[in-house]
């Protein structure tokens, strides 16, 4: 059964028949991912996560932000998965981190309401289970009760821009990055490790220098513990063909440079990216930031589909 809210999204239960998913791929820092939510309200117009609609059947466009499957289940079958691995002597203590909000955004709006991010939380905390989350919502101050008890790992707040235009251009569904920098600052001073992801670094749009190191400036002030920043990534054909549509709409001189950076690839070339990379950590250095550097996979590894993916959510670090 289905619901459609005033807003024209529809809420769809989905039976999850597991939750916790390992992560095979080497470059990740986690071994365990959750993701509540297939679809994602925020809709970023680059995310990688879109084209996952397609494995149950349905077209990646804005369907994507308008059909959001609930794993309405997704706390009880948490549990059942961590009594499982317990049965087998692992102790709870011995668990690799699992990172939450791998793939769609675990506060999207839904979540003030349906509250499944935050019943996975107390089962892990009540294991005492080290987490990541990854989000752009400040929502989930509203869970600082349990990120208090929690062994957390990082929070990570991904902030692609300060700038309002842009910020409206890419994703207008998310919060602003004023707040989201608000958000930054009160999670640093309950102590929790927070960070900022930059990212997507949107080339000839969000890499200009001057507003990289107001960006980076902004996080340190607010109290961040570390930046991982990370270029534009455009996995699938689907996911370029939607942000395709989007740059053509706000900046269509830029379109055949764009072409040319992701013709043959999910990433720019290293040519382009290396040298800003290489002046954000001098900026990071100056503010005496960390550096969580992401380092792409090749192409033809970040161009093929997974075909296990029906059974297995996608990952990427930074909601983009």
């Amino acid at each position: 059964m289905s619901t459609t809210e005033p807003s024209k999204v529809r809420y769809e239960p989905l039976q999850a028949k597991t939750i916790l998913n390992p992560v095979k791929a080497p470059s990740m820092p986690f071994d365990w991912s959750i993701n509540p939510y297939r679809g994602c309200q925020h809709g970023c117009s680059f995310c990688y996560a879109r084209s996952t609609h397609s494995f149950l059947g349905i077209a990646a466009d804005d369907t994507f932000q308008n059909h959001i499957f609930m794993k309405s289940d997704a706390p009880a079958v948490l549990r059942a998965q961590i009594e499982k691995r317990l049965r087998g002597s692992k102790r709870a203590v011995e668990w690799e981190p699992i990172a939450i909000g791998t793939a769609t955004d675990p506060y999207q709006q839904i979540e003030s309401k349906a509250m499944l991010t935050r019943g996975c939380l107390e089962v892990l905390a009540e294991f005492q289970i080290p987490v990541s989350i990854t989000t752009r919502s400040p929502l989930i101050l509203r869970d600082l009760d349990l990120l208090r008890k929690l062994p957390i790992i990082s929070i990570n707040i991904s902030i692609s821009t300060q700038s309002n235009t842009i910020w409206r251009q890419f994703e207008p569904s998310t919060p602003s990055p004023v707040k989201r920098l608000q958000t930054v600052e009160r999670l640093s001073s309950e102590g929790i490790p927070t960070g900022v992801f930059v990212a997507p670094i949107l080339p000839y749009i969000t890499d200009d220098e001057t507003e990289l190191q107001e960006l980076i400036a902004a996080a340190a002030r607010a109290g961040a513990q570390f930046i991982m920043p990370s270029y534009l990534r455009l996995s699938t054909s689907s996911v370029k063909v939607w942000f395709f549509q989007t740059l053509r709409q706000h900046y269509p001189q830029l379109a055949e440079r764009y072409a040319q950076l992701y013709h043959s690839s999910a990433y720019a070339p290293s040519s382009y990216r290396d040298p800003i990379m290489r002046k954000i950590d001098t900026w990071l250095l100056k503010h005496k930031l960390n550096n969580h550097k992401f380092t792409p996979t090749s192409s033809k590894a970040a161009m093929t589909p997974d075909k296990t993916a029906e059974c297995a959510e996608p990952v990427q670090l930074t909601l983009f």
